[in-house]
């Protein structure tokens, strides 16, 4: 008995790993490009204490309302026999008992159709946008790699579609160890970088998020365009809930 239980939790641990990889890629580098569109990107925020506070505490508590809320404690119950994404959802919906599906099943269906477009546009913008974001962040090393951005970023693009084509299981049992190690050192930047100026610690607090939409006025919700970006391939962890299950996307 003991040994089995072992294995078993060595098994979840492998699958954790393995949606870490695959489900949090997105998650654990869109905050970085995000947090730099805000303030030179076309929303063109001005860079004082308020604006820094305030965008930050607006995309932390977005990332814990639609990440850990939303998606992590209701969405991922949402499955239709173990399987999610927007079209197991829209079955889900229209399936329904009684007259209910039959009146409205062409608005549901049109919903997943558009859903699907969306999911569709996300999973071929993000890619991009995240590689990019990667490599231009090599330019503040040096500008010797300015020319270099966009045959780089091809590049890495299509050797992670040739491998992803390898199977999820593959791309998974590379890339979960890959995240471990990134979050690792980021988790570690970002200590360092508070033990150096702790000024930052006040954003945990949503009355700065609050006083930021208060402040800036119409001009905030131009900056959520940017903030937006921070959740750009949350949407997988429901997508993927036929790959892993519920809980090591949770555990993840």
């Amino acid at each position: 008995m003991p040994s089995s239980r072992q294995s078993l939790s060595v098994k979840q641990g492998m699958l954790t790993l393995t949606a870490l990889g695959i489900v949090f890629g997105d998650i654990g580098t869109s905050p970085l490009y995000a947090l730099r569109e805000c303030f030179i990107g076309h929303a063109g925020l001005s860079i004082t204490a308020g604006n820094v506070l305030g965008v930050v505490s607006v995309m932390l508590w977005t990332l814990v309302l639609i990440v850990c809320v939303k998606y992590i404690l209701f969405v991922l119950r949402a499955d239709n026999r173990g399987e999610g994404g927007i079209l197991a959802l829209m079955a889900l919906v229209t399936g329904l008992k009684g007259g209910f599906q039959k009146k409205h099943y062409g608005f549901f269906l049109f919903l997943g159709i558009l859903g699907v477009a969306l999911l569709f546009s996300d999973g071929v913008i993000t890619p991009a946008i995240t590689v990019l974001g990667a490599i231009e962040g090599l330019t503040e090393a040096t500008p010797f790699f300015k020319p270099f951005i966009l045959p780089f970023s091809l590049a890495i693009l299509i050797v992670l579609f040739f491998f992803q084509s390898k199977g999820t299981a593959k791309v998974g049992a590379l890339f979960g160890p890959v995240l471990l190690i990134w979050f690792i050192a980021i988790a570690g930047l970002g200590v360092f970088a508070i033990f150096k100026n702790s000024r930052i610690l006040p954003a945990i607090n949503p009355y700065y998020a609050i006083n930021f939409f208060l402040h800036n006025g119409k001009h905030s919700f131009a900056v959520l365009g940017s903030v937006f970006l921070a959740v750009t391939g949350a949407e997988v962890l429901y997508a993927d809930l036929g790959h892993f299950g519920r809980k090591p996307i949770r555990s993840a």
